[in-house]
This record gives C-alpha cells, sequence and structure tokens, in this order.
C-alpha cells in the first residue's frame, strides 16, 4: 500500500459523519448499513447514482450521500 493511501475513508450519510474501508463502493456501503440495494436511491454529491452502477461507483474522501430507502406496505 502506497504511503499515502488512506485506509478508510471519511463521508457524509445522510447529514452523518461515517467511516469505510478504502476502496469501497456505494454497494458496499448500502450493504454496511443493511439496505437493499435493490430498494434504495443514492444521491452522491448532488447527483443520482444510477441503481445499476452501484457495484461499480468507488467513494472518495469527503464523499456526501443521501440514501434513502424504500419500504412495501399497504
Amino acid at each position: 500500500m502506497a504511503e499515502n493511501t488512506p485506509v478508510s475513508l471519511s463521508l457524509t450519510v445522510n447529514g452523518e459523519p461515517r467511516r469505510i474501508a478504502a476502496g469501497s463502493t456505494i454497494a458496499d456501503l448500502v450493504a454496511e448499513i443493511g439496505l437493499d440495494p435493490a430498494k434504495v436511491a443514492v444521491e452522491r454529491n448532488a447527483e443520482i447514482a444510477p441503481r445499476s452502477l452501484l457495484g461499480e461507483i468507488a467513494l472518495t474522501d469527503g464523499d456526501v450521500l443521501e440514501i434513502v430507502h424504500f419500504v412495501g406496505g399497504g
């Protein structure tokens, strides 16, 4: 690992500070929170992240995310 490579990233998720392992994707974060990636909408740095790409979008230090979880009912 390079000398300046961070071990973890500092994020803001739904207004709260959070740390996650460097190299994590949005899908990793969603899973760590305990949510189903098929039932969330994610905004990263004021841009909607396509659900089909959550496993490909790498998080970076300082990212600001808003995660909305959809629940069924009736």
